[in-house]
């Protein structure tokens, strides 16, 4: 068999097709989630705590260029090329990863609670193959 058969074959397995539409909707659920963690969850974590925005906790690490002129933010600091020690921008990641958690355990439990309620389809009864009707008509016919 061929490398370009075996890929083929590979390819078009269910598997892999289903591996990819996961990766897909991953992708985008994804873009979902972030953006209800920074535009509607963490507003709203920040207003409760002060209005600060937890991105902005940091320690410099080192002194600012000496021609720095700009706002002393995470991102603008950053770009300066300032050390950080940006220790709200984990705080912001890490509570993105436990939202994202806990909206995916729900997700899971609320798809595993449908495939519970979802009834058994009842076993067929198993056909009984002619020959065999017959030769138990036989035998009992011949018990007689």
């Amino acid at each position: 068999m061929s490398i370009v058969s075996e890929f083929k074959e590979f390819a078009v397995k269910g598997n892999v097709v289903d591996l990819a539409v996961g990766v897909i909707i991953g992708a985008a659920f994804g873009k979902i989630v972030d953006s209800v963690v920074k535009d509607l969850i963490m507003p709203l974590i920040g207003r409760v705590v002060g209005g600060l925005d937890f991105s902005n906790y940091f320690i410099r690490l080192a002194e600012l260029p000496k021609d720095y002129a700009g706002p002393m933010t995470y991102e603008a600091l950053t770009k300066a090329g300032v050390p950080l020690f940006a220790y709200g921008n984990f705080l912001t990641v890490a509570l993105n990863f436990l939202i994202l958690a806990f909206i995916i355990f729900i997700m899971v439990k609320q798809i595993n609670r449908l495939k519970r309620e979802a009834p058994a389809a009842p076993a067929p009864e198993p056909v009984e193959p002619e020959d065999v009707k017959l030769l138990r008509e036989i035998r009992d016919s011949l018990r007689k």
